[in-house]
């Protein structure tokens, strides 16, 4: 399923309201930890097309039990495709910016996610694994604990 979302990030709420109406459809409450990653891991992929490119730009959500003719899957999927050709590019993000962590975010909390060319544009995607312990890594993202991407952030353009 896809959303085509618009050049403004009053976007970003219509998509969160979008996603948790189809995990709502599939019973997974919004007050569920996987709901909850799910779409915070949304915010941060949507804002990031919202803002950096400009452009519009289209969310994919598969949902386990939504494939169509295969067996279901229990992996979350969320996918942003937008028009930009520019890779994601690490910047550095001091410990009292107010931005410029969001794929750091994405990083600590997906079981999965990377980027890819996408006809003139890219696609930027994570994935969930719906029986996977909750992650632990939220706030490094934040700038509590060590990580890997330690002093850098990424800026999807």
């Amino acid at each position: 399923m896809q959303l085509e979302i618009r050049p403004d990030p009053a976007e970003v709420g219509r998509a969160r309201r979008w996603a948790r109406s189809r995990l709502a459809g599939l019973g997974i409450a919004a007050d569920e930890p996987l709901a909850e990653t799910v779409i915070l891991l949304i915010s941060e992929l949507v804002t990031n097309a919202v803002v950096h490119t400009g452009r519009p730009a289209v969310l994919r959500l598969s949902l386990p039990g939504t494939q169509t003719g295969a067996a279901p899957s229990a992996t979350v999927r969320v996918e942003v495709a937008d028009a930009s050709s520019r890779a994601p590019v690490p910047r550095c993000a001091r410990g009292d910016a107010t931005g410029g962590r969001g794929l750091a975010l994405v990083d600590c909390l997906a079981d999965r996610w990377g980027w890819s060319p996408d006809g003139a544009g890219k696609s930027i995607w994570c994935e969930l694994d719906r029986c996977s312990q909750p992650r632990q890594g939220a706030e490094l993202a934040y700038g509590g604990g060590l990580s890997a991407y330690e002093g850098l952030a990424f800026e999807a353009v």
